[in-house]
């Protein structure tokens, strides 16, 4: 989705020049060497666009140095209004990770921005002195439309630190009209740093897409390892905070669920500090609530996003405990559609009852990570037709599903 060969929304690149200010703050191309050791404040990520809402939208981005960090945004290139983050009555500042939310925007309408960090090269009471302050280019989004009962999604999963396979898998399908990307869970082989998420992760999706396209994250079983892993949550911005959420886009509604990691709580690897099982009781709990609301009742389809399916996997405490737990509960919200992953290999299961397997809808799992077997999921929809297409990463169409609504 790189905007010189992808047609999502202009991307301008006016940028301005003030007095004691760097003229163009240069996007640092991250690399393996520290990013502590690198001279000054710089941008690590370009900015990423996060939890879209009708009315709000999270920009997210990385710098170098502590820093006060703060959006300057508006309905045409001399954008005119800005947005920090408030806490507590404190304006957040001298942090490096930055996370503003924009409110009170208009459904449907285009919005241009940028992000602009000054660095704190001192930071003690009475006495806060300022250093270099940079500034990204200018980009732009546009909001959801109340009105619009469309939806256009691309899902990856299993990514496992090749992020290669993200722009290769993009160039395989259309992206002129897609409205978010979805990322499944497994983008990562295990959590070691923030380098490994700058580099095998944030870098690409700005470079491809994220400066315009907002995208959702879950984890996989991968997700849940390493050192790094309580971290992860702090580089996304999920609705409600939470590693399971729900939104709705146009006629569908989505429901994303963390399905944990694929053993017993109680197995030797984990040394005793995991509890999944609760968690993904808690999550079903959750859902039942989810099911009653408005949102959830009005909507044309229903689709549930997960890492780990319940059925076409192995038989480890993973599968068979999100099967126990979510199965009868999927079935009776009458979802339409899940999509997941995990398995590494690709299929389209259509609706099955028998003594082994018992859904009455299609559950779609994506393939992946190796050459030969990734593939990129495309999902259209609007309140009469939801449309999904499963293409390999030769080109090839594995994948293809239409339904109708039922409501």
């Amino acid at each position: 989705m790189k905007h010189n060969r992808r047609n999502f929304i202009k991307n301008t690149a006016a940028l301005t020049a003030l007095t004691a200010i760097s003229p163009v703050a240069s996007f640092a191309k991250t690399d393996n060497s520290s990013f502590k050791s690198k001279k000054g404040n710089v941008f690590l990520t370009k900015p990423y666009l996060q939890n879209p809402t009708e009315t709000s939208i999270t920009i997210m981005w990385i710098v170098n140095r502590p820093s006060y960090s703060y959006v300057e945004f508006g309905k045409s290139e001399n954008l005119g209004l800005t947005a920090n983050k408030i806490d507590s009555g404190l304006v957040v500042a001298y942090n490096r990770i930055n996370s503003i939310s924009l409110t009170d925007l208009q459904p449907g309408t285009t919005y241009f921005y940028r992000v602009v960090s000054k660095e704190i090269s001192k930071f003690s009471p009475y006495n806060l002195e300022y250093g270099k302050t940079i500034k990204s280019t200018t980009y732009s989004f546009t909001t959801p439309d109340y009105n619009s009962e469309d939806v256009s999604m691309l899902i990856f999963n299993d990514v496992h630190d090749r992020p290669e396979s993200i722009p290769h898998l993009l160039n395989l399908v259309d992206t002129s009209s897609t409205d978010l990307v979805f990322f499944n869970g497994d983008i990562f082989n295990h959590m070691i740093d923030e380098e490994q998420i700058i580099n095998h992760f944030l870098d690409t999706c700005g470079e491809e897409f994220a400066t315009e396209t907002p995208f959702y994250f879950v984890r996989g079983n991968n997700e849940t390892r390493g050192n790094f892993r309580a971290k992860l949550q702090q580089y996304f911005s999920n609705p409600e905070g939470k590693q399971y959420y729900d939104f709705k886009w146009g006629a569908t509604h989505f429901t994303v669920i963390d399905t944990g990691e694929d053993k017993p709580d109680d197995h030797e690897v984990y040394g005793g500090i995991v509890a999944f099982d609760a968690y993904r009781e808690e999550q079903l709990v959750w859902f039942k609530e989810v099911i009653k609301t408005n949102a959830y009742q009005e909507a044309k389809f229903r689709v549930v996003l997960m890492h780990i399916p319940m059925y076409y996997s192995d038989e480890w405490h993973g599968t068979t405990h999100v099967r126990k737990l979510f199965s009868s509960a999927f079935n009776e919200a009458e979802i339409d559609l899940c999509i997941s992953g995990h398995t590494h290999k690709y299929e389209v299961e259509k609706p099955k009852k028998n003594n082994k397997v018992d859904h009455n809808y299609p559950i779609i799992i994506g393939g992946g990570p190796k050459n030969g077997n990734r593939t990129i999921i495309s999902l259209k929809a609007n309140a009469k037709e939801l449309e999904l297409k499963m293409v390999r990463d030769d080109g090839k169409e594995v994948g293809h599903i239409k339904l109708d609504s039922k409501r």
